[in-house]
């Protein structure tokens, strides 16, 4: 079990420290914001969505190794699925690093479910994927794990 909690640490300080679909997107039409005030994490959401599929993703922002690399994480998997799979993606990811469950059926996201080990880093891992909702819902305030 230590081995793969080193590969799931690994995993993430790779897209920590690389972060896929980082920056802005230039034909985006869905952009929305979050922000994690305990922990200060910042999140600038892009998403292209055409006839209700995701097209592309990217992001910008700051924040700690876990929401950058769950951001990064997020938008690969989010990429070419339509918005509903990737809300009920959301509820499944909430549900796993919240504590509710292994973590069954979300792929390689699966490395966040650690996470549940930390409840106050739980937000921290939620902050990106909240903000998706966000941006397919057109909600124009930013959006807070508060």
């Amino acid at each position: 079990m230590s081995e793969l909690r080193e590969l799931y640490q690994e995993t993430i300080l790779d897209h920590y420290r690389r972060p896929r679909n980082a920056g802005r997107l230039a034909d985006a039409n869905r952009v929305a914001e979050g922000y994690n005030p305990l922990c200060g994490d910042r999140i600038k959401l892009f998403l292209k969505v055409d006839d209700g599929v995701i097209r592309d993703a990217r992001f910008e922002g700051n924040g700690c190794a876990i929401a950058t690399a769950s951001a990064s994480l997020m938008t690969e998997s989010i990429k070419g699925k339509r918005a509903d799979e990737a809300l009920r993606l959301l509820e499944q990811v909430h549900h796993m690093v919240a504590g509710g469950g292994s973590g069954g059926g979300v792929g390689k996201l699966q490395v966040l479910s650690g996470v549940h080990e930390f409840p106050q880093r739980v937000k921290c891992a939620t902050l990106a994927w909240h903000t998706m909702k966000a941006a397919l819902e057109n909600v124009a305030v930013p959006v807070t794990t508060e």
